[in-house]
């Protein structure tokens, strides 16, 4: 296992911190507020960025009556009396997602609330009207300056959010012109703070983020060329350093990648519609995010679930991708990224061979090595837990252990280590600390279906073995075999105890819409998709066991689940050609199934 942090990092991470917490303290006092006032205030909005995301008038409904759920919590506050924003939040991850605006489509798109004969009209606002409260409540509250608001994660996914919804923030009919001057004048101060900070941004996602947000700004508010200039070389910049050349993101995560390509594909309309030419580099970012996403897309429509991400907004998936010039095709192998998929017959694999991303960009980074997805035509099979932002914080740590994803642990330790709480963990975030070092793979392609390979050095210094999984999916989508591994190899030399047993399990983690029974034997087990579509499990690796599972990638709540558990003892010196250190299982189909036998999972 391979250190993930350097002595140069700590190093990094210190200057960081003495930057950003001065830069934190000279705008607490004011000294720089009056800096981000300065210029005259535009008549009127420019082009505007189309929200690419559905919205969810439910949930905005329970935001006007005062029942606000984010992240996993809640926050109950009487509409007539409390102001939201000088509420105590549940957790620092449910004011992430309040104050970065997420959920302001779906306040715009609840309905208008039925009032009676004797109601006061301004207590039923409509959504807009309820829209434009709330970010006005805010400015009253934030609008100056907040160590925690104006963070830049939070901060570039206001301004974001804030110009998705600019048609009802900012729009020149509105009545109250003052509150929407005030409203603008909000979102040029903190378009301007970015501008002159965005540097102290953390690398990443974030930063990335932050040079999108800036040219949203910059493109939207008319006469802002500073903003425009600063945010489009920044974007250049970072999409040159974050997007690899197969098109996946540098944090590994499916997700941040997808995510990334729904905003520039929206920013590039931006640009067109103000007349400003596009960076080449941005453009050929585009045209390399668009294949990647068609690559983790399932065939349900949403993300395989690796590395911090989720499926994703499936609507929003495919409006960016059917804005994609390129119409690329997915391919099998992404070598930058570290994965492989295979196709066919319906069904759909993608598996983990990638090694773990570096430094900072691993604070979102899953234990995952040579875990995998399965999709079939009638839906996802098997997964891993996943993880979306409105999940409970709580969640978080757990769903990044291997044991989270369906692949092999060993004496149930996770193939890359997270620093534990502590002094480390303050000053570098929530990295890992030790990462599977190197990850081979191979792929071989026949007629009869594709092979695929990977290797990981995960446990081998603390165990002295190594992880080779093999899997095969036959051209009719139907038989998918695969067989797990633990040898020593010829470097390592002789084990210091060949009287030793290693534990061993392989997890298979199923979808929440998958019944799964045991056969009488427990040697077996069936699944039943939603659609009736059957499929066995079968082992070489001994009886089997049905354990609880849980599912986090879907968005909030955590849905129960059910997982297959194959366990058994390793020997130290690693014949990995034979039991009890290799096990092989198969998942099979079976077509439409009338029932399950057994005892249900």
């Amino acid at each position: 296992m391979a250190r993930a942090v350097r002595l140069s990092d700590y190093a990094v991470a210190i200057v960081a911190a003495a930057r950003r917490e001065m830069s934190s303290t000279l705008h607490s006092i004011g000294l720089f507020s009056s800096l981000h006032d300065l210029g005259p205030l535009p008549d009127e909005i420019g082009p505007l960025p189309e929200d690419f995301y559905g919205s969810r008038p439910e949930r905005g409904t329970e935001i006007r009556a005062g029942r606000v759920q984010l992240a996993g919590d809640l926050l109950s506050v009487d509409p007539e009396q409390d102001d939201i924003w000088l509420k105590p939040a549940p957790t620092r991850a449910f004011a992430r997602r309040l104050h970065g605006f997420g959920w302001l489509r779906d306040v715009i798109a609840s309905p208008e609330l039925e009032q009676g004969a004797d109601d006061n009209p301004s207590a039923c606002p409509t959504g807009a009207e309820a829209a434009r409260t709330l970010a006005d409540d805010w400015i009253k509250a934030f609008g100056r300056w907040n160590s925690f608001a104006w963070s830049h994660g939070v901060l570039s996914a206001r301004i974001i959010n804030w110009l998705r919804a600019g048609d009802t923030l900012f729009e020149a009919g509105e009545t109250d012109r003052k509150a929407r001057n005030l409203r603008l004048r909000s979102l040029l101060r903190q378009a301007r703070y970015l501008q002159s900070t965005i540097s102290l941004a953390h690398d990443g996602a974030i930063r990335l983020r932050c040079a999108i947000a800036l040219c949203f700004a910059g493109l939207s508010i008319p006469r802002q060329g500073g903003l425009q200039k600063a945010g489009l070389a920044a974007l250049e910049r970072e999409v040159k350093r974050q997007i690899l050349p197969d098109g996946g993101h540098v944090s590994r995560s499916p997700r941040a990648g997808t995510e990334t390509l729904i905003d520039l594909i929206a920013l590039r309309d931006v640009a067109e519609k103000a007349g400003v030419e596009f960076p080449r580099e941005v453009v050929r970012a585009i045209d390399r995010l668009a294949p990647m996403g068609r690559f983790f897309r399932m065939s349900d429509g949403g993300l395989a679930s690796f590395h911090g991400g989720g499926e994703c907004d499936h609507g929003a998936l495919k409006l960016a991708l059917s804005r994609d010039e390129t119409g690329a095709r997915p391919f099998g192998f992404a070598p930058h990224s570290g994965y492989h998929r295979a196709e066919a017959g319906g069904a759909t694999i993608i598996l983990d061979v990638g090694k773990a991303p570096p430094g900072v960009l691993s604070t979102g980074a899953h234990a995952s090595a040579l875990a995998f997805e399965l999709c079939t035509a009638g839906g996802r099979l098997v997964v891993n837990c996943g993880w979306h932002d409105d999940q409970p914080s709580s969640w978080r740590e757990a769903v990044r252990a291997t044991a989270a994803h369906s692949t092999l642990t060993l004496e149930e330790t996770s193939s890359a280590r997270l620093f534990p709480p502590g002094w480390q963990r303050d000053l570098l975030g929530p990295r890992l600390a030790s990462a599977p070092g190197p990850v081979t793979a191979r792929r071989n392609e026949e007629d009869m279906g594709v092979w695929l390979e990977g290797i990981h050095e995960g446990y081998r210094d603390e165990f002295g073995l190594s992880h080779r999984r093999r899997v095969f999916l036959a051209a009719d989508g139907g038989d998918l075999r695969g067989e797990d591994a633990l040898f020593r190899p010829v470097s390592a030399g002789p084990p210091e105890d060949v009287d030793v047993r290693y534990r061993f399990a392989i997890r298979f983690h199923l979808h929440p819409d998958v019944r799964a029974s045991l056969s009488r034997d427990t040697m077996s087990a069936l699944l039943v998709q939603p659609d009736g579509d059957g499929w066995r499990f079968r082992t070489d690796g001994g009886p089997i066991r049905l354990e609880r599972s849980v599912y986090l990638a879907a968005g909030a709540p955590p849905q129960r689940a059910t997982q297959i558990v194959v366990q058994g003892e390793a020997e130290p010196f690693g014949a990995g050609d034979r039991p009890p250190n290799r096990v092989r299982w198969a998942f099979q189909r079976l077509g439409q199934v009338g029932g399950t036998q057994g005892e249900t999972g």
